[in-house]
């Protein structure tokens, strides 16, 4: 669009008027108006790559339902986001999903699942999934692609939206699409940089923290019990934000806030990961009395 992102424009969402800049997008339209909406592949500091479907909407004059997480506002616009046709397309998106993916740890989804009454088992209890062991190559964060529902925001958040090192791509076709490293090689002998910013933005857990994959085989991973203390990263004058997810009197993992205009949730492999300094402890090793 060309119009000044800043210029005003009027819409309808569910009946109700709202205004906001031409740059904007259906989205953030329906936030304005105080309307969830689901979303599973957008995400405040990445690019809206459309293919997930969960956060469609029916606009008026549209032959097919649109993604609201992409498609700017125009004046005039009307837009329902709970009708029965918008609400039958996302229970069988989630149920799709729920089908052939492992989604125990997607939290936010499950509460969408709840809210359609997705049925999980719809498809049948025996269908396909991936079904390999959890790839564990160093003592920074694993995968699990039983978990992967190639939402996309790693291979984003690789690419141009951040880091810029490509290191990661969909690989396959079909049911055998997955992200991979090129020709499936090891992390070590691909472009990664182990920056963990991919680990940031995955909305299931099929990529996380070697820390938070250890305390939940354990039954130790605590979510309610941890305390978020935001603070500035040690190791350069750059000025990232790091938040200091604490369990235990104990470092667990490093997040960084989406909106903060260093890093907008992105960082480098030392402030994702270099933090075993504050317990005197090595990777892989016990702590230090």
């Amino acid at each position: 669009m060309n119009a000044d992102p800043e210029t005003p424009v009027a819409v309808t969402v569910d009946g109700r008027d709202v205004t906001i800049g031409s740059g904007s997008t259906i989205l953030d339209a329906c936030r304005a108006a105080d309307i969830e909406t689901p979303t599973l592949c957008w995400a405040p500091n990445l690019t809206p790559v459309n293919t997930c479907r969960v956060c469609v909407v029916e606009l008026e004059g549209s032959r097919t339902l649109v993604p609201s997480c992409s498609r700017p506002v125009e004046a005039g616009m009307a837009v329902q986001t709970d009708s029965e046709r918008v609400r039958h397309s996302r229970k069988m998106v989630l149920e799709l999903l729920a089908s052939g993916v492992d989604l125990a740890q997607a939290d936010e989804l499950a509460g969408w699942i709840d809210h359609y009454d997705a049925d999980v088992e719809r498809f049948g209890p025996s269908v396909e999934r991936i079904d390999e062991p959890v790839r564990i190559q160093d003592d920074l964060y694993i995968r699990d692609y039983d978990k992967c529902v190639l939402c996309y925001k790693c291979v984003e958040a690789c690419g141009d939206d951040a880091q810029h090192t490509y290191a990661i791509a969909v690989a396959g076709r079909g049911f055998d699409a997955r992200i991979s490293t090129e020709f499936d090689i090891s992390l070590p002998e691909s472009a990664c940089v182990y920056c963990g910013n991919c680990v940031g933005v995955c909305p299931t857990g099929a990529l996380q923290f070697k820390t938070e994959f250890d305390l939940r085989v354990a039954g130790e991973w605590r979510p309610d019990d941890q305390s978020l203390t935001t603070t500035v990263c040690s190791y350069c004058g750059v000025g990232c934000n790091l938040e200091l997810h604490v369990q235990d009197e104990r470092i667990v993992k490093v997040t960084s806030p989406e909106d903060h205009s260093v890093t907008s949730g992105h960082l480098c492999i030392k402030g994702r990961f270099g933090w075993q300094y504050v317990h005197n402890v090595e990777p892989g090793d016990s702590p230090r009395e």
